[in-house]
């Protein structure tokens, strides 16, 4: 069977209503960072449903990942469909749309086309796209000959107190390692996309600047050490680091590294001030190392003009895959699988799967660079409104998806005609 034939007959078994009620009822789970359970709940009665043989395991103390695989029938590769169980807070977005049908921001209201409500997008339109997929396959009658496998982990999303560090994909990055997972040949993170096939990321890192001077009252001003003085020429040695970076060559698919400052808390005593605070983040272009960019970003403030009695102290907060942030990650675009994934979607969805960069982090530098697998990030949803109180889910792109993953499962590992006894040709 060619790949048009298969994809019309993906096209006559796909079930609307019931792939619309699973992403409503995915969204109506509150799994904010840190109460990831209940979505996990819900995962596992799905993944039972559909032969999964769902097993979980707590990464913290009552927030567990979840995953599970249907094996094949034999002489294929081991494909890996992974994201992230927990989305971001709501705050605002009753507000933003009291009175109307998406007030609630678990709602999953389905207006103009699109399903609303905090994480349709990020990430369970991805997550419900790839189990849809399954369905999609056994409703053709075709089977796997490689092995389709899940995996769904918490502490992605930044944002709440003691949370987000990537501790879920940590703890099944291990369990890979060790072999307790089987270690799959292709994975597909399903981070939003619209459907468009990201091959490379940006790395990151946050760090927290503390300036400490001596404080003196204004009229003896000699008698202090001013830290807001000594702030405004390590900025200014600062805003010197990020200009030299924005002459870097940009990554063809991410763009140009960047320094940018994002806060800052100082003075307001009638006092030479005596401490200052200010807080960077920094991106990294792909083949970027962390402990080198932190390092100049380090040195670009020690060089600064201060006066004697100041002190300087570096904290890195947002540590993931590295201590002292993400590291970015690339696979060459131009393998074979990563083409057939664009291929594939844009054969369903003609405009999409364009070879492209992630302008955020996410985890598959875990995957990438800690298991030596080639990864992409895939899937339904606009990253432009997610995180805000505009999350939205367009539904004909998320059905695009469901279609998608299926023919690219197929296609990828190969695949027998249950009803036929026959083999179908990717």
């Amino acid at each position: 069977m060619s790949a048009p034939a298969l994809l019309d007959r993906l096209e006559m078994v796909q079930d609307r209503a019931k792939l619309l009620d699973l992403i409503k009822r995915a969204v109506a789970c509150q799994s904010i960072t840190g109460r990831e359970a209940e979505f996990v709940s819900l995962l596992q009665v799905e993944m039972d449903a559909r032969r999964l043989e769902p097993k979980s395991a707590d990464f913290l103390p009552g927030r567990p990942n979840i995953w599970g695989e249907r094996k094949g029938t034999g002489g294929g590769p081991r494909l890996q469909f992974i994201g992230h169980t927990d989305v971001v807070n709501v705050q605002g977005w009753r507000e933003r749309w009291a009175g109307t049908e998406r007030e609630d921001p678990f709602g999953g209201a389905e207006v103009d086309g699109s399903i609303w409500g905090r994480g349709s997008a990020d990430l369970k339109g991805g997550i419900c796209a790839a189990l849809g997929a399954l369905d999609l396959l056994d409703a053709a009658g075709l089977r796997l000959k490689g092995d389709l496998a899940f995996a769904f982990v918490g502490d992605e999303e930044s944002g709440e107190p003691g949370t987000g560090v990537s501790a879920g994909i940590a703890r099944w990055s291990d369990d890979v390692e060790t072999g307790l997972i089987p270690k799959p040949d292709f994975a597909i993170y399903v981070e939003p996309t619209q459907l468009d096939v990201y091959s490379a990321q940006i790395g990151f890192f946050i760090a927290d600047v503390t300036v400490t001077g001596r404080s003196a009252y204004f009229g003896r001003p000699e008698l202090g050490v001013d830290a807001l003085k000594a702030t405004h020429a390590i900025l200014a040695s600062v805003w010197d680091h990020a200009a030299e970076l924005e002459r870097l060559e940009p990554h063809p698919l991410t763009g140009k590294a960047s320094v940018l400052v994002t806060g800052i808390d100082g003075g307001g005593l009638i006092a030479v001030p005596g401490g200052c605070h200010f807080s960077v983040i920094g991106s990294l272009r792909p083949g970027d190392d962390l402990d080198a960019v932190t390092a100049g970003f380090e040195a670009a403030i020690r060089q600064a003009p201060v006066a004697d009695g100041i002190a300087v102290d570096i904290a890195y907060s947002a540590g993931r895959d590295h201590p002292r942030g993400g590291s970015p990650a690339e696979i060459n675009a131009k393998q074979p699988q990563v083409a057939l994934l664009q291929r594939t979607v844009s054969a369903v969805m003609p405009g999409k799967g364009a070879s492209a960069g992630a302008p955020y982090w996410s985890e598959n530098p875990f995957i990438i660079n800690k298991l030596g697998v080639p990864a992409v990030y895939c899937a339904p949803g606009d990253i432009s409104n997610c995180h805000t109180s505009e999350e939205r889910l367009d539904i004909e792109e998320y059905l695009a998806a469901v279609r998608a993953f299926a023919l690219f499962a197929a296609a990828y590992c190969g695949v027998e005609d249950v009803n036929n006894h026959a083999e179908i040709a990717p």
